[in-house]
């Protein structure tokens, strides 16, 4: 079970990454939605300044294909990561009110019945798709597009990246219901606050006395000392 986790954790590692890219990723999608506003919506002014061939190539479909690109990005590449963050849209009317190891069942379960068998059809069917685009180094037909190939080369890699992330959440989840403690599982509680003397439940002071009790008579609020 240590090799399995050690494992999930790798692929929670690199999932971790590209979602902490795709943060980077929304930002640029949103400053080349601005521009775009703002380039067509002054284009008149942006003509008498630059001049209409100009003008026309700072408002062409680059940067509109840019937009869309991005958007494609963050929905594909963080997929895997919204799974690790347990933050899928999901119809909870039983789920929620089940306890902690039913709920790790019902992952383990659904998985393998629904998520898996979805992302496994997905990278099928794209996978002729993708390969056509790429021996024929497909382009947009829009004049001044980008080329068509690598973003649908992502299809494949997102995909991928979901089988890979449901591995690991179904080897945490085992190792949960398995009772490992530290196994990374949604499911698992946190660990209960322990105080600076290694008890748990607070703070302690010096023996025979307990910081911040108020109202303890002949000490001042909140300190303990008479």
């Amino acid at each position: 079970m240590s090799v399995l986790l050690g494992f999930a954790r790798v692929v929670d590692a690199v999932t971790g990454l590209f979602g902490r890219l795709m943060w980077w990723v929304s930002l640029f999608m949103v400053a080349v939605g601005v521009y775009n506003v703002l380039t067509r919506y002054f284009y008149g002014a942006l003509e008498a300044v630059v001049g209409r061939q100009l003008a026309a190539r700072m408002t062409g479909s680059f940067y509109l294909e840019l937009q869309t690109y991005s958007f494609d990005l963050i929905f594909l590449l963080g997929a895997a990561y919204v799974l690790r963050m347990d933050g899928h849209v999901r119809v909870d009317i039983v789920y929620s009110n089940l306890s902690a190891r039913r709920k790790a069942i019902v992952d383990i379960v659904c998985t393998w019945l629904f998520l898996v068998p979805f992302a496994a059809l997905g990278i099928l069917y794209s996978l002729p798709y993708v390969r056509r685009s790429w021996q024929t180094l497909e382009m947009s037909p829009n004049p001044g597009g980008l080329p068509r190939y690598p973003i649908k080369a992502v299809i494949v890699v997102a995909f991928a990246m979901l089988i890979l992330q449901a591995l690991s959440e179904t080897i945490r989840n085992a190792a949960f219901l398995s009772g490992r403690k530290g196994s990374g599982s949604v499911h698992e509680s946190p660990p209960a606050p322990t105080a600076v003397d290694g008890t748990a439940g607070g703070v302690s002071g010096p023996a025979g006395s307990h910081t911040g009790s108020p109202g303890a008579p002949g000490s001042e609020p909140g300190t303990g000392l008479a």
